[in-house]
């Protein structure tokens, strides 16, 4: 079916038919290649690579840590997690959302180099994950940050790290949480809304390369959409939103992800949760990493930095 997709990124349409889940290895060959879009900030970020402590009987876990310039006082912070299906690696490809973040927000922000699946699928990344927050407040103070003001944010399969981390804390007596940002955050494994069934032909991300995915992640084939299924591997599954930080959320239109995303926040809103949603016309899931010089693409960046100010 036609698709109308906004001016600036139908012709990157097209170069997206190659994105195919089911050969991991070449994906992340593919991923290997890719540069992250040229970014100038306006203030220096110092940027380092460290392991912290996993969880118990769980390996280290690699972090990098950006710490903007020239700011005075306890900074917010944001443990970032990227996109990537839960199977490649990204963290390098989204370092200009982490600068960008660093430099224009004036936060210090924590990329996670979590585990990825199949090799080690739910629970390893949001364990991964976890642990970088609880490290994170830890050290607030030697990172310069306000252990008040640290929240959990990511793109894609990052955004629903991000989520799968603000319900494991407020579960567990976790860190308080000034705010989440979900990112076209992935959500649901049961792949049941009206956006999944419909938008099956997109190229990139589209319900094929969702369930290879989501395979991936539980573990293996007829996992997917089954009982036992974790709130803490799908949020959306989660029943009871009370209680979690203010969510920021946006949505693409051509994303299969659309729903489900616009579902969470529905429930998160009508949990008493503070939600700000952006749905953006004309968009296909990632737009904003894949374009980022096209308009839309910057209204998306522009309102994400804006929320994260006010947020944290």
């Amino acid at each position: 079916m036609p698709y109308l997709f906004d001016p600036e990124l139908a012709p990157w349409v097209p170069l997206l038919a190659d994105v195919d889940y089911a050969n991991v290895a070449k994906m992340r060959a593919q991923a290997e290649l890719m540069e992250p879009a040229p970014y100038d900030p306006p203030v220096p970020v110092d940027v380092r690579d460290i392991t912290v402590q996993g969880v118990q009987g769980a390996p280290e876990v690699g972090v990098r840590i950006y710490t903007p310039a020239n700011r005075t006082g306890k900074l917010p912070g944001l443990l970032y997690m990227h996109g990537g299906a839960f199977v490649i690696g990204l963290a390098d490809f989204f370092h200009t959302e982490t600068v960008r973040i660093a430099a224009e927000v004036g936060a210090v922000v924590v990329s996670v180099n979590y585990r990825t699946a199949p090799e080690h699928p739910f629970p390893a990344p949001l364990e991964d994950c976890y642990a970088a927050l609880c490290w994170f407040a830890e050290h607030a103070d030697e990172l310069g940050v306000d252990p008040d003001r640290i929240g959990v944010g990511g793109e894609s399969a990052g955004g629903g790290l991000a989520a799968a981390v603000a319900l494991f804390a407020r579960d567990h007596d976790g860190p308080a949480l000034k705010m989440q940002y979900l990112g076209v955050p992935v959500l649901d494994d049961r792949l049941a809304t009206a956006s999944m069934h419909a938008l099956i032909d997109i190229p990139g991300w589209n319900r094929r390369n969702a369930e290879l995915s989501w395979d991936y992640y539980l573990g293996g084939r007829g996992l997917r959409g089954g009982d036992d299924v974790s709130p803490y591997a799908a949020p959306a599954r989660a029943e009871d939103l009370a209680g979690l930080p203010p969510a920021y959320i946006t949505a693409s239109e051509f994303d299969p992800l659309r729903d489900e995303d616009l579902g969470y926040a529905r429930r998160l809103i009508i949990a008493g949760v503070p939600t700000e949603l952006h749905h953006f016309p004309g968009t296909f899931h990632g737009a904003a990493q894949l374009v980022p010089q096209a308009a839309v693409s910057q209204r998306m960046i522009a309102e994400g930095l804006d929320a994260l100010r006010r947020g944290l």
